[in-house]
């Protein structure tokens, strides 16, 4: 439970705290380890809650659960708000500004959703219900990665609908400028009511950055072919942690690392 802790374990899923072939069975081992410890792991991830509760269920987590990129969190423990905190707007209106974009900027930028089964599984490699519960997707609009000369555009462009986006490493998101990953962590921090909280982030790509930022001790994690050197970059003037091995292998590595550093066990 996250009120009887002051350390927090908040972890980025694809790319992170699994592998593109979504296999969570690297870090299954050192989450039992936290468990033992009352060391809460919230996943912070832009699944969607439905897709949240299938990973949350294999890993055994009770721990509330950020989604859709921080646009909202859910949760057992969150009752006294009826166990959800929302922060992004709607998708409705989400996909009604990224149509309002896609005009101003002279270029469709196409939604996750609008893609059929075939090319869904292609990009992310899901397929059947999983891809149903990929699309039940309430608080936030991924979209395909535009070409790289648009960026600046669309950045410019956001401001003036009163969104963001973020990059990841297969698709782009656009939130409401009310909701990101670092702002949902900041938003459970307030709820629990826990002073002096102390996190420890993992992620992977640009899109975690608003995590990272937000964390204590930040950890980088590759992917098999290296780390994101956008998010490199972007952490250059920060202290944090370039994981030594990929996915899943290097999360349980530096979790593993750190519990024995903190002196935990």
């Amino acid at each position: 439970m996250i009120e009887n802790s002051s350390l927090w374990v908040v972890s980025d899923v694809d790319g992170t705290l699994m592998d593109h072939s979504y296999d969570l069975t690297p870090a299954k081992e050192t989450i039992k380890l936290l468990q033992k410890l009352s060391i809460p792991v919230i996943l912070c991830t832009s699944k969607t809650a439905s897709e949240v509760k299938v990973i949350r269920n294999e890993l055994n987590l009770t721990d509330p659960y950020i989604v859709e990129n921080g646009a909202a969190i859910y949760g057992e423990s969150l009752e006294k708000v009826n166990g959800e905190i929302i922060l992004g707007k709607n998708y409705e209106t989400l996909e009604e500004i990224l149509n309002n974009i896609s005009k101003e900027i002279d270029y469709k930028l196409m939604p996750l959703n609008s893609l059929s089964d075939h090319e869904a599984t292609k990009l992310t490699g899901l397929k059947g219900n999983s891809l149903n519960l990929m699309r039940d997707r309430h608080w936030s609009m991924p979209f395909l990665n535009p070409p790289n000369f648009l960026e600046a555009k669309i950045n410019n462009c956001s401001k003036k609908f009163n969104v963001d986006v973020f990059k990841g490493n297969r698709m782009s998101h656009l939130l409401s400028t009310n909701s990101n990953k670092g702002k949902a962590i900041n938003a459970l921090k307030k709820f629990s009511n826990i002073k002096n909280i102390k996190i420890i982030g993992l992620g992977d790509s640009p899109n975690d950055l608003p995590l990272l930022l937000n964390s204590d001790i930040r950890i980088v994690i590759p992917g098999i072919d290296g780390p994101n050197l956008i998010l490199l970059d972007q952490l250059k003037d920060l202290e944090f942690t370039l994981a030594s091995k990929p996915n899943g292998y290097g999360w349980k590595y530096e979790i593993n690392k750190l519990i024995n550093s903190l002196k935990l066990l």
